[in-house]
């Protein structure tokens, strides 16, 4: 009989060449294999540590600034607290004006009928201020309030200017200051060719 002989196998068979392990090493860097293992592997770090880090902002930091409400909330009264010492300075004035002394009751029923109306009032037209109906509306509201007040001051009664004149005064200057310059020039300039015209005076 005659002896099969046994294939060998992949991984017992000899190479052709055989070619020594330094000059393995020699042929791998002169190829350039290795370096492109090496750039390959410090890239991902080098661009992690060279890329700026940009500060996260929480939501906590994004709302650490006032509300837009409570902005227009303490615009508004820094107008409105003003306004409302101007119209306590009136009401005194046009007391002394026909010997009369306001009680403090006086004072406080008049801010109680009158500061809310005026607040709500001066808190809208202060936000919709550079809207053209608004100062419309205000342009309007001041050659009616303020030839109004005028003619108080020269034909009303005692009693009228005394529970008049204060509210007028106090919206006839709202109105003025929040107008823009152009329509507040000429609503004065139109009041007071009205009083000339009628002959009134402007005095307390």
């Amino acid at each position: 009989m005659s002896k099969r002989t046994k294939a060998k196998s992949p991984t017992e068979q000899k190479p052709l060449i055989e070619i020594p392990e330094d000059e393995k090493w020699r042929l791998i860097r002169e190829s350039g294999l290795l370096e492109r293992f090496e750039d390959s592997d410090q890239a991902p770090l080098t661009s992690k540590s060279s890329a700026p880090t940009q500060p996260v902002t929480t939501d906590q930091e994004e709302h650490d600034g006032p509300p837009a409400l409570a902005e227009e909330i303490f615009n508004a009264l820094m107008i409105i607290m003003p306004h409302t010492f101007f119209l306590v300075m009136m009401d005194i004035l046009i007391h002394q004006q026909y010997a009369k002394q306001p009680s403090f009751r006086d004072i406080m029923d008049r801010l109680v009928n009158t500061f809310p109306i005026m607040a709500i009032f001066m808190f809208y037209t202060i936000r919709h201020k550079n809207n053209t109906i608004t100062q419309l509306g205000l342009f309007l509201l001041s050659l009616g309030v303020g030839p109004r007040m005028i003619w108080l001051v020269n034909r009303g009664s005692w009693l009228k200017n005394i529970a008049q004149c204060p509210q007028f005064a106090t919206i006839w200057l709202y109105t003025v200051i929040q107008l823009k310059l152009s329509f507040a020039f000429l609503s004065l300039v139109l009041i007071g060719g009205w009083s000339w015209w009628t002959g009134m005076k402007l005095l307390l």
